[in-house]
C-alpha cells in the first residue's frame, strides 16, 4: 500500500514540476514565470519529501519532511514577492497585456521608499472611483 502512495506522490509531483517547466517556457514575461516557478515548485517538493516521508517511515524523517514544507510555505511566496519588487525597481518590463500595475508610479528612486497613498483610479480603469471618458478633464 505504501508503495501505491509513494508513487502517486512521486508521479504527481513530478507532474507539478513538469508544468512549471514548462511554465518557465510559456509565459511571456518574468513576472508570470516567476509566479507559476514558486507556486508549483513548492507544490511539486512538497509532495516528493511527502513521498520521503512514507517511504522512511521513520519518525525523525517525518519531522524533518514536516519541518522542511512549513519553511517552503513560509519563505517561498515572500522571497518570491521580494524578487519580483526587486525586478520592478530596476526596470524590468510586464507583458504588454498586464492590465494592473500596482507600483507604478509609487517607487521614489532617489529615496529608494514606497508612497503607500493611492490615487484613486490611476492604476484601475475598470473601478468605480476610475473617471470615465465623459468625466476626464481636457488638457
Amino acid at each position: 500500500m505504501n508503495d501505491i502512495i509513494i508513487m502517486t506522490l512521486c508521479t504527481i509531483a513530478s507532474l507539478v514540476i513538469l508544468i512549471a517547466a514548462i511554465g518557465i517556457v510559456r509565459m511571456p514575461d518574468f513576472y508570470l514565470r516567476l509566479s507559476v516557478t514558486i507556486k508549483a515548485a513548492t507544490l511539486g517538493i512538497g509532495l516528493l519529501l511527502a513521498a520521503a516521508a512514507v517511504f522512511f517511515g521513520d519518525i525523525s524523517v517525518n519531522t524533518k519532511a514536516i519541518a522542511i514544507v512549513f519553511f517552503l510555505l513560509l519563505t517561498t511566496p515572500v522571497a518570491g514577492h521580494m524578487i519580483s519588487r526587486a525586478a520592478h525597481f530596476i526596470g524590468v518590463k510586464l507583458w504588454k497585456g498586464s492590465v494592473l500595475d500596482e507600483l507604478k508610479g509609487k517607487y521614489d528612486r532617489t529615496t529608494h521608499g514606497l508612497e503607500s497613498r493611492d490615487t484613486p483610479g490611476r492604476n484601475n480603469p475598470g473601478s468605480e472611483d476610475h473617471p470615465g471618458p465623459e468625466q476626464q478633464p481636457d488638457v
